[in-house]
């Protein structure tokens, strides 16, 4: 509790940034659990910073030893899962759960040093939460046997755990990386994960042995769904790649081509291409439109996520390539031109790599968003698939016993008093947030667990700076 410090930094598109200016917050003289709006002018510049602070205590991050560890008690998990129980779904609904990582050991590692060995840590990730490790020197099988407990404050989160070489004051290198959503937990089992390479799409070399325990109240998780997820504050900055750009035009293109054959299908009824076809489908148009209730519309779907739950697809995600290429852009200019020509082309290129940067992540969230669609009805996260399909099911019963003037009532009261009884309330669509919730095909490939047998592919290179 003290003064926090604030600085407004500006980045262009050559990534070189500039402070552009700084204020100060007393944080001791704020109260807390109670939302504080202050607009702060800038020092050394124009314009004024509006922030929304709220102080709320943090409670359940701990770094501890396996012989004080928390949940090992079980007079305080009995406290702890008392405290995340059904009758406690409305208290604190931003304390969703608690999880607590146990850090056994790693083994076979990289090689990082020119000596042979290396001197990993651990570092852990789950959300804008980040702890790690003690450094072991010399060493390709460490054992760190230390404990992280974790507040969750979303259920559909993914912790991330990274192992680097440390190398003095240079950036640590990249030893070995596993993404663990938190709905595929497994509570209490030692697990051994296969270390994978930065993109998380094929195996790196050596292996991590973690055990992990979860708690959580699933009304709670539930609720946080339909909230916006919550943007990580270090983010990973996407590089220019020729095979991600295939990739995300091959992704769009299945996407196009499922909507266009259904569409043809939909045309050969009416064409009468197949004449079985045809009949059915006229029967069923004529049945459909004489007995057609707005109910039926959240009916249709859940019958449909029934159908995939009892006949699962079993076809998968192939495995998508490694090394994701940066475009290294040489320009091979003789020694006479001038220094002036010599700018004027990189900026040309700086421009031509932003254009398609940016066509490269229209196309990623494109393919994401019809992927996402298709993976939700395929119960490719069950917890997920189960909860809209309790949506559905109660948005059926509402619609078959309420008139639709009512809902419509109810619903734009609701919108057009939010900003009077929350001020500070962010605009947010229920349905976006749940689908962000959702894998995408390339994600489901990053979180799937390699098998152990399957990992032995020593990868003989030098060094990669982090």
């Amino acid at each position: 509790m003290g003064i926090l410090d604030i600085e407004v930094w500006g980045k262009d598109s050559r990534k070189h940034e500039e402070r552009l200016g700084t204020c100060k917050v007393d944080i001791s003289a704020l109260p807390l659990k109670q939302a504080n709006c202050l607009e702060l002018p800038l020092e050394s510049c124009l314009g004024a910073l509006l922030m929304l602070i709220t102080l709320t205590p943090c409670a359940g991050v701990s770094v501890s030893d396996l012989c004080v560890c928390p949940l090992a008690d079980p007079g305080e998990r009995k406290q702890i899962a008392q405290r995340y129980c059904f009758q406690n779904s409305l208290k604190d609904m931003k304390d969703v759960g608690i999880l607590q990582v146990k850090v056994l050991k790693a083994v076979d590692l990289l090689a990082a040093d020119f000596s042979g060995k290396s001197d990993p840590f651990c570092l852990l990730e789950l959300g804008n939460d980040r702890l790690q490790t003690h450094t072991i020197y010399k060493n390709l099988n460490p054992e760190w046997n230390k404990v992280f407990t974790f507040p969750i404050k979303d259920i559909h989160d993914v912790l991330e755990v990274t192992v680097f070489d440390e190398d003095g004051d240079k950036p640590p290198d990249f030893l070995g990386k596993v993404a663990i959503p938190l709905l595929s937990i497994r509570d209490g089992q030692p697990n051994c994960y296969v270390l994978k390479n930065k993109d998380l799409e094929q195996a790196f070399k050596g292996a991590i042995y973690l055990e992990m325990d979860l708690i959580y109240n699933p009304v709670k998780a539930s609720i946080r769904t339909f909230t916006p997820k919550e943007k990580r504050f270090v983010e990973d900055t996407r590089k220019l790649s020729k095979k991600i750009l295939s990739r995300d035009i091959d992704r769009v293109k299945r996407i196009t081509m499922a909507m266009w054959n259904t569409i043809q299908f939909l045309k050969s009824c009416f064409q009468w291409e197949s004449t079985g076809r045809s009949a059915v489908a006229f029967v069923v148009f004529l049945v459909t439109v004489w007995n057609f209730e707005l109910y039926m519309i959240p009916l249709a779907l859940l019958l449909l996520f029934i159908y995939n739950f009892i006949t699962p697809t079993k076809g998968k995600v192939g495995s998508i390539q490694d090394s994701q290429e940066s475009t290294d852009l040489e320009e091979e200019e003789d020694e006479e031109d001038k220094e002036s020509e010599k700018k004027g082309l990189i900026e040309r290129i700086y421009m031509v790599q932003d254009i398609v940067s940016t066509v490269q992540n229209i196309l990623e969230e494109i393919a994401s968003f019809g992927e996402r669609i298709k993976n939700t009805f395929n119960w490719t996260v069950p917890f997920l698939s189960f909860l809209a399909c309790l949506i559905l099911a109660v948005a059926t019963i509402i619609l078959y016993f309420i008139p639709l003037r009512y809902i419509v009532l109810i619903w734009g009261i609701n919108k057009f008093t939010k900003k009077l009884r929350n001020p500070y309330a962010i605009d947010n669509n229920e349905l976006l947030d749940f689908l962000s919730r959702v894998p995408s095909d390339v994600q489901k490939v990053q979180y799937a667990e390699l098998k152990p047998c399957s990992s032995q592919s020593p990868l003989r290179k030098k060094r990669s700076a982090l």
